[in-house]
């Protein structure tokens, strides 16, 4: 677990927004344990008094909206803005967003969808900047870098379900690009720990995991986390690109672009993060076995 979290200095009550997203099925609970007021906001809300079902872009978002002097929004940054009034017209005083790395490693792909989520990414982060700016909001961004929760995710656990399905993962030559995968549980410490920090407002933040690996041992560790040996096939690039034809039918959203990335370099300095707010991110050791 994260040694980030010291939700200390919050000032509650604490907005979540994407309450029951990836990072927010980490953050609620959290914020609970540490005796923190939390309510939840999201389009699939459970019943009970800690949450809010609503959708950001609704013209009603402030009738729904509880008073809350600090929010952390961990659905994608490109909703945020249309929010943003509503919220500090309920005391927002103090905003966590999450953005991502994709940002910068995905600014040139060939891929127009992949370059769109780019182009919203970074229209997202400065909508809240200025906004922030100019209604004297403390903000703070967070850009993770490849986010994972066994079972969860659709990065690593999509890796895990074809590992378990064919017992052999195909990868694009030798996968010898690094990666920094980082787990949504740090991720959702490090929400609560940038928004009791001073020092993190008005800042942007890179988060990547607590090791740097080769996307071929990353794909081990997974082996490793199923308890299995790790089977690994690396393909010239015809023929990994014949291959995922073939499989795509098993894999909904994926892109030729990401076997090509699997040779980029995909790393982030954590030192900044580290300095401001004490993010020490685990290593990564997925397990899928419990």
């Amino acid at each position: 677990m994260s040694e980030a979290a010291t939700p200390g200095a919050l000032k509650p009550p604490v907005l979540v927004l994407g309450a029951t997203s990836l990072i927010g099925r980490f953050a609620m609970p959290r914020l609970a344990a540490a005796g923190i007021d939390a309510v939840g906001l999201s389009r699939t809300a459970p019943d009970g008094p800690e949450w809010v079902q609503a959708d950001l872009s609704a013209a009603d978002l402030e009738q729904k909206l509880p008073r809350a002097p600090t929010v952390l929004s961990l659905s994608p940054i490109w909703h945020l803005p249309q929010a943003l009034p509503a919220l500090k017209d309920k005391g927002m005083q103090r905003l966590v967003a999450f953005s991502s790395t994709s940002v910068f490693t995905k600014a040139t792909s060939p891929d127009p969808y992949e370059r769109d989520v780019v182009r919203r990414l970074a229209d997202g982060e400065a909508a809240v900047r200025a906004f922030c700016e100019e209604n004297g909001v403390a903000w703070t961004i967070l850009r993770p870098t490849l986010i994972y929760a066994e079972g969860q995710d659709q990065n690593v656990t999509r890796l895990a379900g074809l590992i378990r399905r064919f017992g052999v993962l195909p990868l694009y030559g030798a996968g010898e690009g690094l990666r920094q995968p980082v787990h949504a549980d740090d991720l959702a410490g490090a929400a609560l720990a940038a928004a009791a920090s001073p020092e993190a407002q008005g800042r942007a933040y890179d988060l990547p995991g607590g090791e740097i690996l080769t996307y071929r041992k990353m794909a081990e560790r997974v082996f490793e986390g199923l308890g299995k040996r790790p089977v690994i096939l690396p393909a010239p690039e015809w023929l990994w690109r014949l291959g995922f034809v073939l499989a795509r039918p098993l894999l909904p959203g994926a892109t030729a672009q990401m076997g090509a990335r699997m040779k980029e370099n995909l790393t982030f300095d954590s030192g900044p993060a580290k300095r401001s707010f004490g993010w020490k991110p685990r290593v990564f050791r997925p397990n899928f076995k419990t």
